[in-house]
């Protein structure tokens, strides 16, 4: 970590959570961050659902919801990047405090609802971004005064898909009152249905994940897996945040919401290579929740993963971390003798 980097995280870290994640988002755009540009090599390399990816490190959503600074980021190092999630209509969220740092236990827990600034401001955004470099998508989500939330996934991705390389149906966010119902096998795959449909009509086609949670029993998992692939989606990210405070010391472990970072790397890939043998390596996974360092990295990717993604590290390493990430696998595959890192997908399940 640069000196730069490491002054402004000490900064950043004396102020309220929220403000400090709306500093750090606008500084991006200024240039004060060094950024470290493009991180790729032939081992690297790698083909995620049709999508090239310079390399397998991603963004996940969640940083950058309204896709307010998709240029500086496609410049720190990231293989692919996800803003949202976007709602049909712009909503405030739950009402602050909403995010909150355990520095203890190096996780997160926010409560913050989808706020966003709705899916027509956020595809004009999209659509004037410029083309080109990392693959850019949109973590899609339902309005909570929604009648048909099912129905509010598709709307948004009707808006916003044609200027996305694809985009994540958020089924799993704890945030929203009831949402994670649309996890259920009937529901889930309705929901799915009318997503597909949307693509399809759209004419560049963007790829089409499911985000599903980690508190899910067996049972649960494979179901998902099952509509997942009986759906004709892309993939599966595995996974979003967790209820569960299990082990935690901060003192504000009991706040509401969904908690991510280090305490959550076990579960989800747990969940993840339970996905990987319930879906025999059929249909791309992307390894979520946890990673810090390019041994966790690697850890999904024998679990399963083809990519993966990272938020709540960003905020105890900084933006820099997803270079040092992506750099770190180059050598473990040197290391590893292999030619690719999707070489070793899967090898640990």
């Amino acid at each position: 970590m640069s000196v730069i980097e490491r002054a402004g995280l000490a900064l950043l870290h004396r102020m309220d959570p929220e403000r400090a994640h709306r500093i750090a988002l606008s500084a991006l755009g200024t240039g004060v961050m060094p950024l470290p540009g493009p991180v790729s090599s032939a081992r690297l390399a790698t083909r995620l659902a049709g999508l090239s990816l310079p390399n397998p490190v991603g963004l996940a959503a969640g940083f950058d919801k309204n896709a307010v600074a998709l240029g500086p980021l496609a410049r720190a190092g990231f293989g692919w990047i996800e803003c949202g999630a976007a709602t049909p209509r712009p909503q405030d969220g739950n009402e602050a405090p909403r995010l909150w740092r355990l520095s203890e236990d190096r996780a997160v827990i926010n409560r913050f609802g989808f706020n966003n600034d709705g899916a027509p401001t956020i595809a004009g955004r999209l659509a004037a971004r410029r083309k080109g470099g990392v693959p850019v998508g949109l973590n899609l989500g339902a309005n909570k005064d929604s009648a048909d939330r099912a129905q509010d996934f598709a709307a948004v991705l009707t808006a916003c898909g044609p200027h996305v390389d694809f985009a994540t149906v958020n089924v799993s966010s704890p945030n929203t009152e009831s949402l994670r119902d649309l996890q259920g096998s009937a529901a889930l795959a309705k929901l799915l249905a009318g997503v597909v449909a949307a693509r399809d009509a759209l004419e560049g086609r963007p790829a089409v994940f499911v985000k599903i949670a980690p508190d899910l029993s067996d049972r649960e998992i494979e179901d998902i897996a099952g509509v997942a692939e009986a759906s004709g989606i892309d993939g599966i990210v595995a996974t979003n945040t967790t209820l569960k405070r299990d082990g935690l010391t901060s003192a504000d472990k009991d706040r509401p919401g969904g908690l991510s970072g280090r305490p959550l790397m076990a579960r989800s890939t747990e969940v993840l290579a339970k996905l990987y043998r319930a879906t025999g390596g059929r249909i791309p996974l992307v390894g979520v929740g946890g990673i810090s360092s390019a041994e966790d990295a690697f850890e999904k990717i024998r679990a399963g993963a083809t990519a993966v993604q990272l938020y709540s590290a960003l905020v105890y390493d900084g933006i820099g971390l997803a270079a040092r990430i992506a750099e770190g696998l180059d050598r473990i595959a040197e290391r590893e003798g292999l030619g690719s890192l999707s070489d070793a997908v899967g090898t640990g399940v």
